[in-house]
């Protein structure tokens, strides 16, 4: 698995750089390994109506954000207990929605099992983050991507 993720992070990078130019940020322009009026080779990336910087992390996180939507772990994990549980619950004489009742009655414990449900699909290789968990997405959306980017035009 940790080799899959290499060869996803390495192609993000690529797909990102390409859709950057190479920018002498001492003569404020536009180079190509070496900066034509000062001769640097000490290059950022630039990205249009983004900005530039040196290496390619922001590249691919603005990549990911333009491209891609966030996986929504909250509804997947929702989906996931509506499968395992009956769709209502009776307490007492009430009958209510058991995924309501489970995250009103025990937020912490909902939050808990919510964070273990991403370590699972993380674990199981479904999920990815790229930014140490403020962001998460679907493996197969990232695969698609590059893919798509594969593709000729």
């Amino acid at each position: 698995m940790e080799a899959l993720h290499t060869d996803i992070i390495y192609s993000l990078n690529q797909l990102a750089i390409a859709r950057a130019t190479r920018f002498c940020y001492g003569c404020y322009t536009e180079a190509n390994g070496r900066c034509l009026r000062c001769g640097s080779d000490d290059l950022m990336y630039k990205l249009d109506g983004v900005g530039d910087d040196y290496g390619t992390d922001w590249l691919v996180q603005d990549l990911l954000a333009t491209f891609l939507t966030p996986a929504d772990t909250l509804g997947a994990f929702e989906e996931s207990i509506g499968s395992c549980y009956p769709e209502t619950t009776q307490v007492g004489w009430i009958t209510v929605d058991t995924i309501t009742a489970l995250k009103d009655l025990d937020p912490v414990s909902w939050d808990l099992a919510h964070s273990e449900y991403i370590d699972s699909e993380l674990s199981d290789g479904n999920l990815i983050t790229l930014d140490n968990g403020s962001t998460y997405y679907w493996f197969s959306d990232i695969e698609h991507l590059i893919d798509r980017a594969a593709l000729p035009a």
